[in-house]
């Protein structure tokens, strides 16, 4: 009697979209793909899942997402997707990818609910896309002259590639998009100019496409010694050599704040120093590159304070097999007023968490960035949504962890290895960097110099020097 009483129960409950834990069933919550899935999707993944894009699939369609309904509320819910990797702190983000809630709440109910289209007349427009450009066509397009042929295996490669920009006049430049040609193979590109055809005639010189070396091959000073001599911040303008940023994987060009802009003399060539990583087949790469012009020269001027300094390079980092929870940490204390409008963290497999914060004066704690889950794959620059004052004598600190056990999913090695600092793949290192101006244009000088010396420091005090540098000492 009790069983056929519940059987009728459970056919009325169907029949009236009741459930048997009380509430409203899926099939009548009115989720629907058109009115309220797409306007999510299209405008948070979309920008990645389409042809042309990094993404493995396209997400552009009803068809799309249906086939992968389920594993999109279940990447969503876990929050391994839309890949934005910095924890809420006490600073907003610009251009954040972080779903609500309540997104993905309506995701997990149409997928519930059958994953049902809806009325298509009511479908959310999809965004104006540019292919390749995500921040639409660029003012200038350039490639390498030649594919670099990257082996299906051995170690790691660092090439610099001279790519003339044949600009007339000096040009300031606010954003950089580069596009690798088989994203398998390239783990980062750091980009600069330099104006003196030494590049060029390095290049020309080598029967190989591109030249050996790293960070520009020593141009403008790539040793270690002169590194020492100053912050690789934003060049001044006049300088024959300097950095405009870079690309790593998973990472997206962003514009800089108004006002701020990158130097490009005329004559200059751009050069790409990057690095290769075999994937296990032989690849042909030729990168593009897309320049963005500043309508008129910036009205400030910006550096980097990256802790601890070149990735770690001087903290004797030495990852024991097994350890889950490793650290190296850096301080430094702001000698004048400034205001931040970015980070960025780099570290490889084994990292863990990243963390930046700055102690303010009156004792102040303020998080600036905060990664609790490093993904090797998804290294991206984070800017403020509005500039952040940190006034002088504030004192910025950053912790990196890792984790070299088998828990962790991206560890290369199973067992693991004993692993040290390095710039292959598999080797480890650690920073992040903080992106600001001086609130007194006139104290950046006074800024740059206090960095320096923080570096001068680190090498002094080292823990240890790794060996591709010990021809510098």
């Amino acid at each position: 009697m009790k069983n056929r009483f519940l059987i009728s129960f459970c056919l009325l409950a169907a029949v009236f979209g009741f459930s048997l834990s009380g509430g409203i069933s899926a099939q009548d919550s009115g989720v629907n793909f058109a009115e309220h899935v797409a306007p999510i999707i299209f405008n948070n993944c979309t920008s990645c899942h389409r042809p042309g894009e990094a993404a493995p699939f396209s997400l552009m369609n009803y068809a799309d997402v249906k086939r992968r309904g389920k594993l999109i509320a279940t990447v969503t819910e876990s929050r391994q997707m839309p890949p934005w990797k910095a924890d809420q702190g006490d600073v907003e983000f610009k251009n954040e990818r972080r779903l609500t809630a309540a997104q993905i709440d309506t995701i997990k109910q149409w997928v519930a609910a059958g994953m049902p289209e809806g009325n298509s007349a009511r479908m959310s427009p999809m965004p104006k896309f540019q292919d390749g450009w995500q921040l639409g066509k660029p003012d200038l397009i350039v490639k390498m002259g030649e594919g670099f042929k990257v082996p299906a295996d051995g170690p790691d490669i660092y090439r610099n590639f001279a790519i003339p920009l044949n600009l007339s006049e000096d040009r300031w430049v606010k954003a950089i998009a580069f596009l690798p040609g088989v994203r398998a193979v390239v783990h980062h590109s750091l980009f600069f100019y330099d104006s003196t055809g030494d590049a060029l005639k390095q290049d020309k010189a080598d029967p190989q496409p591109g030249y050996a070396g790293q960070m520009g091959g020593g141009l403008g000073g790539g040793t270690l010694q002169s590194l020492l001599g100053g912050n690789r911040g934003a060049q001044p303008r006049g300088a024959a050599f300097g950095s405009l940023g870079g690309w790593a994987v998973g990472g997206q060009a962003r514009e800089l704040p108004d006002g701020l802009a990158y130097f490009v003399p005329k004559g200059s060539a751009l050069i790409l120093s990057t690095h290769f990583h075999p994937s296990g087949k032989p690849e042909t790469e030729t990168s593009t590159i897309g320049l963005y012009f500043a309508d008129k020269p910036p009205t400030k001027a910006f550096t980097g304070i990256q802790l601890p300094p070149l990735f770690g390079m001087f903290e004797g980092l030495d990852i024991p097999a097994g350890a889950d929870d490793y650290a190296i940490e850096d301080s430094f204390v702001l000698p004048v007023d400034v205001k931040a409008f970015g980070a960025g963290a780099h570290a490889h497999y084994l990292g863990k968490t990243m963390k930046l914060t700055g102690t303010l004066p009156n004792g102040q704690v303020k998080t600036l960035l905060n990664i609790n889950d490093w993904d090797f794959a998804w290294q991206d620059q984070y800017q403020f949504k509005d500039y952040v004052t940190l006034p002088k004598g504030t004192r910025l600190h950053v912790r990196v962890t890792y984790d070299n056990t088998v828990a962790n999913p991206r560890n290369p090695r199973n067992p693991p290895h004993r692993v040290v600092w390095g710039e292959g793949s598999f080797d480890e290192m650690g920073s992040i960097s903080l992106l600001v101006v001086a609130a007194n244009e006139g104290e950046l000088p006074i800024l740059r110099q206090a960095y320096s010396e923080h570096l001068r420091s680190a090498f002094q005090n080292r823990k240890s020097l790794p060996n591709l540098l010990r021809r510098d000492d």
